[in-house]
């Protein structure tokens, strides 16, 4: 009788173990993928930045290098200079938006808009306001400031109110000195864009500088004048906790 030949039964393996090797190719597949992902990203995340930058004359600070040593390497994007450089890129074309309609109400001449390193700044003569030494607003500016109240009331950013004047000093019961002065005006303006222009009280703030924060000199007529002003400025968001030091 022949001999039967018994082979070897081959191995079995568990089920999970099948699973488990799919779940970790799957897993070093999709890692690979978000590091490619990330290196391609973060080159075009800097160039945005600098584009943002160079628009609003803001330019990001150089991160360190991913390599030890800090050569060879390219440079990761600094996250806080891409934040500001995109708010205030917003802002710009907010501030764009704002001349033109400024420009089609005859307002263009009353309120000036400009930008700085906090945000979009719509700026006052005090003489479109207030009379010399008053903080009660003129009836004239009655027009300009219904105006402005109503382009920035639905905004979400923190608005401050800024009060300036001049370097001539005063002395009166009611303002013993500028820094009196000039936060009246400030309060006087705010009180209108809430009660008249229906802007939020929680995103307004008050300042008065009296005559520390001047724009032109104070030697002449004309630099005092454009001292004596009052400026509505639209803060970026990232500065709803505070305004950088002043320079």
């Amino acid at each position: 009788m022949p001999r039967l030949i018994q082979t070897e039964d081959p191995p079995r393996t568990q089920p999970w173990l099948t699973s488990y090797a799919d779940m970790v190719t799957l897993l070093w597949t999709f890692f690979i993928l978000l590091f490619a992902v990330s290196v391609l990203s973060a080159e075009k995340f800097d160039a945005a930045v600098r584009s943002y930058g160079s628009a609003v004359g803001v330019m990001p600070v150089g991160g360190a290098t991913i390599l030890p040593g800090g050569g060879g390497g390219t440079p990761l994007p600094d996250p806080m200079a891409a934040i500001v450089a995109m708010e205030l890129e917003q802002l710009r074309v907010t501030g764009e938006s704002f001349s033109r309609e400024l420009a089609g109400a005859g307002l263009a001449g009353k309120v000036s808009v400009e930008m700085d390193e906090r945000g979009l700044i719509l700026r006052f003569a005090d003489s479109v306001l207030f009379d010399l030494g008053s903080a009660e607003l003129r009836p004239e500016a009655t027009e300009a400031l219904l105006f402005v109240g109503k382009m920035i009331k639905d905004l979400e950013n923190p608005i401050r109110v800024e009060g300036h004047t001049d370097d001539w000093p005063i002395s009166t019961e009611k303002f013993p000195s500028n820094w009196e002065l000039s936060s009246g005006r400030a309060g006087s303006v705010v009180r209108f864009l809430i009660e008249k222009c229906g802007v939020r009280e929680k995103q307004l703030q008050v300042a008065g500088y009296a005559e520390f924060r001047p724009i032109d000199t104070n030697e002449t007529a004309e630099g005092r004048q454009r001292n004596r002003r009052v400026d509505i400025v639209i803060l970026r968001p990232s500065l709803a906790g505070g305004e950088p030091p002043v320079q």
